[in-house]
């Protein structure tokens, strides 16, 4: 089942929950906006290329759409659509004030040189200007794209419009970056991991992890888990996977990878079959990639007492029955990777008020954000008697169905 499948099925077994009126669910599930750019670029060699941009803005009931733009070859209208509406009903989860948008353009940012990467974010920000804004849509990076890329549009759109750093988060520092923002998913991983943790007795200290993916979120979850006393086991990337049942030195690890080794050559842990990592003894399995890595093939397999979902959507539906059956507790992504948006949030805020944070206070911030919002999902969880992602779910489309009844949507 693709992306846009499993949000929509979702979604429609929270609306059940809920009882809403079906037309109102049925306008819940139509986009705003969906938008296809063509973005023509000349290459560095003065050939010409051209690629596929989208933005799709599919809810501004709660307040400005929010959500990242990805740099990937399989970017999608479907993918685009899914991560679209999957981000209203996050930011209304972690109760945000606004929609859900998602971006990308379907490309391989390996295959492009820095200049040709700012000539194709330049195009792209000139083809669609006039839909983003300060107080309509914020964009933010996702995968394949960095606070350099939204360097780009908010220089771009203020060409247009002015001086507007509020336009984008996840920028660099010296344009009005927030403090925080870089480690804030992976924080908002660890904040989410100590919630559930506690719900049943425990704390990462002692606990033993595995964290599939170490690109930034994987990388900040395992630091931070690491640093309160848990036992990161088992680690995986696209380069490969590694484990040691004593706990992984992270710090060494972290150094060995900033000095440009991969995961499988680092000496202090033995190289393990990549297919395994998912289904390796632990007490938190922490999938930190892509969509789709949990299925109904390697599910029953799976050991972990708890997962937490640090990527979109890397359950499939088929798994998390399966999952659900096994006693193994599964924490969904539209609260747990919550926390960038959450610290994006604080960028904007900031932005508007022109006044920065430090990063105390952003941490600090973020932690009251992901306790609050864990606290109403068990709330939630207990009035549908439904677990956690349907409590997640409940949660987020009864704050959004709420507020487009009292703007009067019929009207």
């Amino acid at each position: 089942m693709n992306a846009l499948a499993a949000t929509s099925r979702n979604f429609r077994q929270a609306a059940r929950l809920l009882g809403l009126d079906s037309k109102l669910e049925k306008s819940l599930l139509i986009p705003f906006r969906e938008i296809k750019v063509e973005c023509t670029i000349p290459k560095d060699d003065g050939t010409l290329a051209s690629f596929v941009g989208f933005r799709v803005q599919h809810d501004n009931a709660r307040g400005p759409m929010k959500g990242g733009i990805r740099y990937h070859p399989e970017v999608d209208p479907d993918e685009v659509n899914a991560l679209a509406q999957l981000m209203t009903w996050k930011t209304a989860v972690a109760d945000l004030p606004y929609g859900g948008a998602k971006g990308g353009i379907g490309c391989s940012p390996s295959e492009l040189s820095m200049s040709e990467l700012e000539r194709l974010t330049r195009v792209f920000t000139q083809k669609i200007h006039d839909l983003i804004g300060t107080h309509t849509d914020i964009p933010a990076p996702d995968m394949g794209t960095n606070a350099q890329t939204m360097a780009w549009i908010f220089d771009e759109y203020s060409k247009f419009h002015g001086h507007s750093p509020a336009v984008v988060t996840g920028k660099p520092i010296d344009l009005g970056g927030s403090l925080g923002r870089d480690a804030a998913t992976g924080r908002g991983v660890t904040y989410a991991t100590e919630a559930l943790l506690a719900e049943y007795g425990k704390s990462i200290s002692g606990s033993t992890v595995v964290i599939q993916g170490f690109g930034n979120v994987g990388s900040w979850a395992a630091q931070l888990i690491h640093a309160r006393g848990g036992k990161v086991i088992a680690i995986g990337d696209v380069t490969g996977s590694i484990r040691n049942k004593a706990g992984i030195d992270i710090p060494a690890l972290m150094k060995h990878r900033n000095e440009g080794g991969h995961l499988k050559d680092f000496h202090g842990a033995e190289v393990m079959d990549s297919s395994e990592l998912l289904v390796h003894e632990c007490d938190v399995l922490i999938p930190c990639a892509l969509g789709g890595v949990l299925n109904r093939e390697n599910a029953p397999d799976v050991k972990a007492k708890f997962i937490i979902e640090a990527a979109n959507h890397p359950t499939d539906p088929e798994a998390d029955e399966i999952l659900t059956k096994k006693g193994v507790i599964v924490l969904p992504d539209i609260y747990a990777n919550a926390g960038g948006v959450i610290v994006s949030y604080f960028e904007w805020v900031q932005n508007i008020q022109g006044f920065m944070w430090d990063e105390q206070k952003v941490n600090m911030e973020l932690h009251k954000y992901m306790n609050s919002a864990f606290q109403h999902i068990k709330a939630m969880c207990r009035s549908h008697d439904c677990n956690l992602r349907m409590g997640a779910f409940t949660l987020g489309v009864n704050r959004v169905a709420r507020a487009t009844l009292l703007r009067g949507w019929e009207a």
